[in-house]
């Protein structure tokens, strides 16, 4: 189904975009293991197991979440549970990951601390707030991107913190051109911190955000990110 069209280029909406090739990609985080060379914890610069137990060091704290976003094989997961069973954590924590595809590694033990979802990030919704929110390289193949970080920032705890990549430059408006400084600007107001050189969106904190954009449809043929895979372009209309 097309929802819009800009010069040559007929936009897709969630649905079909999310039966596109492109977005069926597994070369980006389908193998991405949790500490080491391809790993979480040299992509995100900390190793999200410490910061559930940095959490759990609270005294107030009662469990600690991870949730991540487009998790690909879930491995980082399975093996961040291994990690959290080594120190008896398992009961004081929950891990969730959620992916468009089925193909999830298979737990050595099914651990009673995590929960592999096969779902779109578009429509799915947790049941829980999470003290950290990950998505390393899915919104590449996201269509209405602005409204995933809207949401996440809705599921943090008070002190949670989400980390994603974004390039900004595939956020377009209707008439193709880079949303740009201002969405930017409107990131930031809104409690979003972007980092330019890396392409990493974060926030500390839960929010209620509400941009002022309106999502048109998204580009499954806008070629090669600054990964070197194809990406997804979103298009959105200005509400002033």
């Amino acid at each position: 189904m097309t929802v819009g069209r800009r010069p040559g280029v007929a936009l897709l909406d969630t649905a079909a975009l999310e039966r596109s090739a492109v977005v069926a990609n597994n070369a980006m985080n389908r193998e991405r293991q949790l500490a080491g060379v391809n790993s979480y914890a040299r992509e995100l610069g900390f190793n999200p197991v410490e910061v559930l137990t940095d959490r759990l060091a609270g005294a107030a704290a009662a469990g600690a979440g991870w949730l991540d976003l487009c998790c690909g094989t879930g491995r980082a997961l399975i093996q961040a549970t291994g990690q959290l069973r080594r120190v008896a954590l398992t009961e004081r924590t929950t891990l969730v990951g959620v992916d468009l595809v089925d193909a999830f590694d298979p737990a050595p033990t099914p651990p009673a601390n995590l929960r592999l979802v096969c779902a779109s990030v578009a429509t799915w919704a947790p049941d829980r707030p999470f003290d950290l929110i990950t998505c390393l390289h899915g919104l590449h193949y996201v269509g209405d991107k602005l409204a995933v970080l809207a949401r996440a920032a809705d599921w943090l705890t008070p002190e949670g913190r989400f980390v994603a990549d974004l390039d900004l430059s595939s956020i377009r408006l209707a008439d193709g051109r880079p949303a740009g400084r201002r969405l930017t600007a409107l990131l930031r107001d809104a409690g979003f911190a972007y980092d330019s050189r890396r392409r990493r969106i974060s926030r500390t904190g839960r929010r209620e955000v509400r941009l002022p954009y309106r999502f048109l449809g998204a580009d499954d043929r806008a070629g090669p990110n600054y990964t070197g895979q194809p990406a997804v372009h979103s298009h959105y209309a200005e509400e002033r």
